[in-house]
């Protein structure tokens, strides 16, 4: 596991799994936690029952159909569904996201009253998937801290111009975060966009993104470096208040 660090209150919890510690084997080995990218299900199921179990948590957390969108659920009144994105503001209630290569984004007020977590490839980045999370979560940006999970880096996140072009329409500054290389395209910096979003959105304080998941294959999955693979988790809750 990688435990955020970040000015949390102490009644958030939050944790990012790594791809050991599973009964997964093949491609999926070790701890997938995926039920959509081919793996036993019996494996998923056991794998992700460790990580309730390592974890402590309150219960099961609100595994999500993402579509590389923006929708987002809030679990106070559902139990999960079609979306890329969870907010909630009662404790006990588990929001995660599953990625192998796109950015998990979480998210918790200063006062310990509401968490989220997102799902930001470049397509939901892009498309205002941070946006869409933090207005459903209804706080006040200058009260928000964010933290920013392993995904893939820039040296391993080749793309068009067709990427870069979505996120320097609206945003100029944003072609500080590509590259040109010698291929006619673009080496992309995932964090670096998800931290100018954020900023925009008045959010104060945003840690994390050192973690690439192309360039260490020892902890993390990665699709855009192995094509079939498992998932990892993000996840984050709040406990009783004390």
């Amino acid at each position: 596991m990688i435990r955020p660090e970040w000015r949390a209150p102490p009644r958030v919890r939050a944790a990012f799994t790594l791809r050991t510690g599973g009964v997964s084997v093949g491609p999926f080995a070790s701890l997938n936690v995926g039920d959509h990218v081919g793996d036993a299900p019996a494996a998923v199921s056991e794998n992700r029952r460790r990580v309730r179990e390592k974890l402590a948590l309150p219960g099961e957390p609100a595994w999500l159909e993402q579509v590389h969108g923006i929708a987002v659920v809030n679990l106070d009144e559902t139990g999960g569904g079609r979306a890329d994105a969870s907010i909630a503001r009662t404790q006990g209630k588990v929001c995660v996201i599953q990625v192998a290569d796109c950015m998990p984004v979480l998210v918790a007020d200063r006062e310990g009253t509401a968490v989220a977590a997102a799902h930001a490839g470049w397509r939901g980045l892009a498309g205002g998937v941070l946006e869409a999370t933090l207005r459903a979560l209804g706080v006040p940006s200058e009260r928000l801290v964010a933290w920013l999970g392993p995904a893939i880096g820039p040296k391993g996140f080749e793309v068009g111009s067709d990427v870069r072009d979505a996120f320097t329409r609206d945003d100029a500054g944003a072609t500080s975060a590509f590259v040109p290389n010698a291929r006619g395209k673009w080496q992309c910096d995932l964090a670096a966009l998800a931290r100018r979003r954020l900023a925009r959105l008045g959010v104060p304080e945003v840690t994390g993104g050192e973690w690439c998941t192309f360039s260490d294959a020892s902890r993390f999955f990665s699709y855009r470096r192995d094509g079939q693979c498992g998932r990892m988790a993000a996840l984050i809750w709040m406990e009783a208040a004390p």
